[in-house]
């Protein structure tokens, strides 16, 4: 089975010389909802960034659905979708020109477009509102937008940064669903979180970071053994 991400031997330093990511090596599968968790700091949305494409790395490489990051960006970016934690949106747009705008750039045909806005602004409650300005949406709405633009190109990788900070229950519990959906027809989710309690009920796989290191990485049941994650969590973070 070809690995949705396969990254190898990632590092990356800002400065030359403390390394923020050094020498990161994970495997995301087809399926797999797979939870990254350390603290502020630790190296999660640098990992992630660089996944996307954004940001540059020192050594190794990252491939997305087999093609190389470095070698083809475009080609990887068509796969991937991003959600960062404080979505950079157009704020002189209304919802749905923003969302318009994202589904011209991956080419989706204007009925195929409606119909899956249409779906994904229901689920999250967003119909109401495609038509106002960004600049007067709640940093919830900004990220329920943020989603709904991820989701209508159907990519097979899912890049998300603490994806849930901002929104109400409702809207985390109908994106929980959606990421199944997702994963259940051979798409990935590699995401960070602060919250342990979400990642232990909703990751299949975890990884721990600390520092930059991995710590440990597999099966989320393995991973924390007979302890909850997040008491494996804090011993892993005295420990390593």
């Amino acid at each position: 089975m070809q690995p949705i991400l396969d990254i190898r031997g990632f590092s990356k330093s800002y400065d030359g010389k403390v390394m923020a990511v050094d020498n990161l090596s994970l495997t995301i599968e087809p399926g797999d909802i797979y939870g990254f968790i350390g603290k502020n700091g630790a190296g999660k949305t640098t990992t992630l960034r660089a996944a996307a494409g954004i940001l540059r790395f020192d050594t190794g490489d990252m491939l997305v659905d087999g093609t190389s990051i470095k070698a083809d960006p475009l080609a990887c970016k068509r796969k991937i979708a991003y959600i960062p934690d404080n979505p950079d949106l157009y704020e002189f747009l209304t919802g749905r020109q923003y969302l318009d705008f994202v589904a011209d750039l991956f080419e989706i045909a204007v009925d195929e477009r409606g119909q899956r806005i249409e779906h994904y602004a229901r689920a999250l409650d967003l119909s109401d509102r495609l038509h106002d300005l960004i600049s007067s949406y709640s940093h919830g709405m900004k990220q329920k937008l943020a989603m709904i633009g991820g989701f209508i190109h159907r990519p097979v990788l899912f890049l998300m940064d603490e994806p849930f900070v901002g929104l109400d229950p409702e809207a985390v519990v109908r994106v929980r669903q959606i990421i199944r959906d997702f994963c259940a027809q051979g798409s990935a989710v590699f995401f960070s979180t602060h919250v342990l309690e979400v990642a232990e009920k909703l990751c299949n796989k975890v990884a721990v970071i600390k520092d930059g290191r991995l710590v440990a990485a597999g099966a989320t049941d393995q991973v924390r053994g007979q302890a909850s994650l997040e008491e494996y969590f804090l011993e892993a973070m005295r420990d390593a």
